[in-house]
């Protein structure tokens, strides 16, 4: 429905990778898909509670240790634009993850604010383009 290729790991541990590939607009689309069906689940499984009383849908993204410095900003001002910007919650964990050159990025909010959260973090990473290292 998206046009975007999808892969989504194993379901043999608490949280699973989804892998998006394709053209930009295909993968906006393919995430707001994939946000809304989060979405989805948290409210039928919290049928008795009102909007305000859910949890907010929180995700990872993984991004090269090398993006990173564009995606903070000088002094964080380009995080805090995005938080400002979108309303969504976003943690740029300070380490590396395990074994990789990737560091997360934690992001928490209500499903629009998130779909428009990665977007810009997007638009950040396409503009900086990929390093050396973040290369196949």
């Amino acid at each position: 429905q998206s046009g975007a290729r999808i892969n989504i790991s194993e379901g043999n541990c608490p949280e699973r990778i989804i892998t998006l590939a394709g053209p930009t607009n295909a993968i906006f689309k393919a995430f707001a898909m994939i946000i809304d069906k989060l979405e989805e689940d948290i409210s039928s499984s919290m049928t008795n509670s009102t909007a305000a009383s859910r949890p907010p849908v929180t995700l990872r993204l993984v991004v090269p240790a090398s993006q990173c410095g564009s995606l903070i900003g000088k002094g964080g001002c380009k995080i805090k634009e995005i938080r400002e910007s979108t309303g969504a919650q976003v943690q740029v964990a300070g380490d590396m993850l395990p074994n990789s050159t990737e560091r997360a990025i934690t992001i928490a909010g209500i499903p629009q604010s998130i779909i428009e959260c990665v977007k810009q973090i997007c638009v950040v990473m396409l503009e900086v383009g990929p390093t050396p290292q973040a290369l196949p």
